[in-house]
């Protein structure tokens, strides 16, 4: 028997549809289970699990992802709303796309992850994964933040800029492109680093292999900086802080299928011409 879980965003017709897509998953023989995303008690899903089906926006794909953690379970987006870059496809096409999971007509593509430590007094403060990408931000009335930039401990450049976002191929699409960043085909191996508003125009966003590790530290005397992740935890850093960031060891399995192009999802959303999907 076949167990899947389902993450859905807090809407009536997305609730709905995730109630009526259990109970046609149940009357083909599929334990289905519900995630309970904001639960403590309920931190990961189970290892078990065939895939995760999320009915919902960006945001509630990367809560699926931090409740799947590094576990190697293959995930769907099904779009309810106007974003969804890492929707697969769209509400009126949800049960022709269960009934491909359910008859494995469907590939993995593995999205590449990154790795964010904070060390503080040399000492682990806290450490994450993220699929999009990691910001650094300055409050709403802290002076331009001065952000230190290492790539394999060799000194690159000081950023005086609002702040400066790390981003993977998959977060290209979010709020690096916001920023002036590129977009990255998912299969190009990069990392991306996109200055927000930089005090320097020279300071252009920069492409790195995959390979490097990043390290950042910020200038002394620095308040009101946040670091987050996903956009979905955030942390205050200041000049006490040293932040590494470097590719994951575990990626994400997304579900692919059939007859599906990314670049026809690009001409969607950025209403690219050549006609929308």
């Amino acid at each position: 028997m076949k167990k899947i879980g389902i993450v859905v965003k807090p809407d009536d017709k997305a609730l709905k549809k995730a109630v009526e897509l259990g109970s046609w998953l149940q009357s083909r023989g599929v334990e289905v289970v519900r995630s309970k995303i904001g639960d403590k008690t309920d931190i990961w899903a189970p290892s078990d699990l065939f895939c995760v089906l999320v009915l919902g926006g960006d945001g509630t794909f990367l809560s699926a992802v931090r409740w799947i953690g590094d576990q190697n379970i293959p995930i769907l987006g099904i779009k309810f709303g106007e974003v969804g870059f890492m929707a697969e496809t769209a509400e009126e096409d949800l049960f022709s796309a269960a009934e491909s999971v359910l008859g494995k007509k469907f590939t993995i593509t593995p999205r590449m992850r990154l790795r964010v430590s904070i060390i503080r007094n040399g000492a682990d403060r806290t450490h994450e994964t993220v699929l999009n990408d990691v910001v650094i931000n300055r409050g709403a009335l802290a002076r331009l933040a001065n952000i230190e930039t290492y790539i394999n401990e060799h000194y690159l450049t000081t950023y005086r800029a609002d702040g400066l976002i790390i981003a993977t191929p998959t977060g290209s699409t979010a709020y690096s492109v916001a920023a002036g960043g590129p977009i990255i085909h998912p299969d190009v191996p990069g990392i991306i680093m996109t200055p927000i508003c930089p005090f320097t125009l020279t300071n252009r966003p920069l492409i790195l292999p995959d390979s490097v590790e990043i390290k950042i530290k910020l200038a002394t005397k620095s308040s009101d900086i946040m670091l987050t992740f996903d956009g979905q935890k955030g942390v205050e850093i200041d000049e006490r802080d040293t932040i590494y960031i470097r590719k994951g060891s575990h990626p994400v399995h997304m579900m692919k299928l059939p007859d599906l192009s990314y670049y026809d999802l690009l001409k969607e959303k950025l209403s690219w011409s050549g006609g929308r999907v």
